[in-house]
């Protein structure tokens, strides 16, 4: 097998390398079925025990409450930019967002078709390099919503922002879900896309409180509405099969290696190694967010010139770390750094910046 690389690209992300083995002992032979998972029919028992077995650790792990539905939905966390409006809407009501960067602007920009919405906050005056202080929404709202981390500029929410009892938080959690541990009742709504921190592209994880289910309009599109997922436990249409059992494969890794808060220890060693770099490189590397909105999930900086920047993606990956480019809307570079990818490919990481400076300063 070719020497697997570091791959520090935003999504889709590196997973355990147990995570891949694994699937590749059961791919030609699932469950002594004589044929792969990517075969089989979602009505088979073979895939009932999957499916049960991914909403059973995804509840353990992050400690659900029974009244709160796990569905697993094609579409992308995109799907849920304007799925979230139409089955959380109230007549009359607005809509309150903050901004804090790119996806959370696309997210404002779908809920505009939905009816009135409120930017209660927003970094974008300083290049979304912060998390805003004290927010907090109005009363009179149908609900209130956050993006948790911002891949894009490296920033992360390090509290929750003040919401009435009676307003759903929603959260997009697409980039730092199972990162740490949180508190699900938090919230009114929890979504993310499977390809940073559960699995492969191709599934969205939604966490929905049960008495929000049926909020959503009778004329909805049916397969637009929770409810009708919730309803047929996430198999009301055919399921994205592979992803959901790649993402129960990695639960499973997940747990065995010490669930949630083990993963919380190993996430904040990774981030501080690399931002002792940037902070102790005299400004040679220059980071991107504010100390205090800094991202556990991707580090983001950047160099004093882009020619500068391109030579030192190149050569980090001559040397098998890939993906350290920034996101074409921002420049510079960027490492993320989810809950697969090793400490060692990131101590690796760190000890090439530190030769790369003092070879270019």
């Amino acid at each position: 097998m070719t020497k697997r690389v570091f791959n520090f690209f935003a999504g889709p992300a590196t997973l355990p390398l147990p995570v891949l083995e694994k699937a590749k002992e059961e791919f030609l032979d699932f469950a002594g079925m004589g044929m792969s998972v990517l075969e089989i029919s979602h009505r088979t028992k073979e895939w009932d025990k999957v499916m049960t077995d991914a909403n059973n650790l995804t509840r353990e792990l992050m400690g659900i409450p029974g009244d709160y539905k796990v569905l697993w939905l094609g579409g992308g966390a995109s799907t849920q930019f304007y799925m979230t409006p139409l089955n959380l809407q109230l007549p009359s009501k607005p809509m309150e967002y903050v901004n804090t960067g790119g996806w959370s602007t696309k997210a404002i920009k779908e809920v505009k078709h939905f009816g009135e919405v409120k930017v209660v906050a927003s970094s974008e005056e300083e290049k979304f390099s912060y998390i805003p202080n004290n927010v907090a929404f109005s009363e009179d709202i149908a609900f209130a919503h956050i993006t948790s981390n911002n891949t894009l500029y490296g920033t992360e929410w390090s509290y929750l922002p003040s919401v009435s009892d009676d307003v759903p938080l929603v959260c997009d959690m697409s980039s730092n879900i199972l990162v740490r541990p949180i508190n699900v009742e938090d919230y009114g709504v929890i979504y993310a896309g499977a390809q940073k921190n559960l699995g492969p592209a191709g599934v969205t994880m939604v966490i929905v409180r049960e008495d929000l289910l049926n909020r959503v309009p009778e004329q909805a599109p049916t397969m637009q509405k929770w409810k009708t997922h919730a309803e047929k436990g996430s198999m009301f249409n055919t399921p994205p099969v592979f992803p959901i059992y790649m993402c129960k494969l990695s639960l499973e890794y997940l747990k065995e290696i010490g669930g949630v808060k083990a993963m919380e220890k190993m996430n904040v060693e990774k981030a501080k190694i690399l931002y002792n770099v940037i902070d102790t490189s005299d400004g040679f590397y220059k980071g991107h967010a504010r100390a205090d909105s800094r991202s556990l999930m991707n580090v983001t900086f950047t160099m004093s010139s882009p020619e500068l920047e391109q030579k030192c993606v190149d050569e980090g990956t001559t040397r098998g770390m890939i993906g350290l480019k920034g996101h074409r809307s921002v420049g510079g570079m960027r490492a993320s750094i989810y809950n697969a990818m090793p400490l060692e490919g990131v101590k690796k990481l760190a000890v090439f910046l530190r030769e790369f400076q003092e070879k270019n300063e």
